[in-house]
């Protein structure tokens, strides 16, 4: 008799256990869920445990400094011009001072700054630090300048408030001292920015009027040089006394020689021609006359004559007096310039001094994480509502 094939020990069927009938059962139920609820999982589960996991397991901690300061000029003590004064443009120089500020600003996040950072501090070691995560670092690779200054700009905050007049800085770096080391060095640089435009608004300001006081100075030494070479070739120190003193002299032998010639005629009337008391009178009139023609020789009769050296003498006396003037004028225009320049001046003033982190403020993890899952909740709400709507449309 033949005994029954066991189809168990052939692999071809088997009676199924209970155990077995319930795996197979919650198998097919998960796939069942999988399946319905696969684009659920693929547009916001998976992204947002990702990010969970990055995140929370690897995102490196960054350390930020917060620096404040405002820019200032000597002119804002006084006292804040009114509506109507602003529109009458007695505001300017607030507005001039609000200009540098955005200019400082505009500075701090600039390629400049980050060639100066990166000479002082090698900003590209600062933002790869060993031990951080290769997507919150700078790349690990040599990196151009523009990446650089992109990367920069990620991490460094730097925003002007026109009401306040405040500039907030903030830098972020994965160690506390990079981070205040940064925004410390970004108040220097903003400081020596400011003190760059206070030079160049100086130079600009003082320099017309500098230039026109030392054209003074140098015509005030030109004709005093000219005014000393003239008294030594001339031997005379004041041509004006020396002439004055000859007009004097000749005045007085004029007078002589009228009186000598009243008393000769007087002589010829009384007694001879041929008297020696007349022939006396005669010669010391002679002798008075030859001198009077010699002085008013000396005056005005000839090349050398007191009234051409007087008249020269008067030429340069007032070229001398007008560059003294000038040099006067220019004196008190180049003063009262570089007084308008300084109170123009601008300075920075700390208001928060750069700060040691001494907690990590960033990532913000949960609050990322939450983002991520809100945001992709809202895009698989949107997309649902709209194959729903297809759907209906289409049935």
């Amino acid at each position: 008799m033949n005994k029954p094939v066991n189809l168990n020990k052939l692999g071809i069927w088997a009676p199924k256990d209970d155990a077995s009938l319930q795996h197979e059962g919650r198998f097919a139920v998960v796939k069942e869920m999988l399946q319905r609820y696969r684009a659920f999982l693929l547009i916001v589960a998976m992204p947002t445990l990702l990010a969970a996991l990055y995140f929370g397991l690897i995102a490196s901690d960054q350390y930020e400094s917060q620096a404040d300061f405002v820019i200032r000029s000597s002119q804002e003590g006084r006292s804040a011009p009114t509506g109507l004064g602003q529109m009458l443009g007695l505001g300017s120089a607030l507005s001039g001072v609000q200009n540098e500020a955005y200019g400082v600003a505009d500075y701090l996040s600039s390629h400049d700054a980050v060639a100066a950072l990166q000479k002082r501090l090698n900003l590209e070691a600062i933002f790869r630090r060993p031990g951080t995560d290769p997507i919150s670092a700078l790349g690990r690779n040599e990196t151009t300048s523009e990446e650089l200054l992109k990367y920069y700009r990620k991490q460094v905050s730097v925003h002007y408030e026109p009401t306040t007049g405040i500039t907030e800085l903030r830098v972020r770096a994965f160690r506390p001292e990079d981070a205040h080391a940064v925004a410390s060095t970004l108040m220097q640089l903003g400081e020596q920015r400011v003190n760059d435009m206070n030079r160049r608004a100086y130079d600009a300001s003082v320099a017309s009027a500098l230039r026109q006081f030392t054209d003074a100075q140098k015509e005030v030494t030109t004709t005093q040089i000219k005014l000393t070479s003239f008294r030594q070739s001339q031997g005379d120190i004041d041509p004006q006394e020396s002439g004055a003193a000859q007009t004097k002299l000749v005045t007085e032998l004029d007078g002589q020689v009228a009186a000598a010639r009243a008393a000769l005629a007087t002589m010829r009337g009384t007694i001879s021609s041929s008297s020696p008391q007349v022939v006396s009178q005669q010669q010391r009139l002679a002798s008075l006359e030859a001198q009077l023609a010699a002085y008013r020789g000396r005056l005005s009769g000839n090349a050398g004559a007191t009234a051409i050296r007087l008249g020269e003498f008067e030429k340069l006396r007032i070229q001398q007096k007008f560059a003294a003037e000038r040099y006067q004028a220019a004196a008190a225009l180049y003063e009262k310039a570089r007084e308008d320049a300084s109170r123009q001046q601008l300075f920075v003033a700390r208001v928060v001094e750069a700060n040691m982190p001494q907690q990590a403020l960033y990532p913000k993890r949960l609050q990322i994480v939450a983002t991520v899952a809100l945001a992709l909740l809202l895009v698989y709400a949107i997309g649902w509502l709209v194959v729903a709507g297809v759907r209906e449309h289409s049935a």
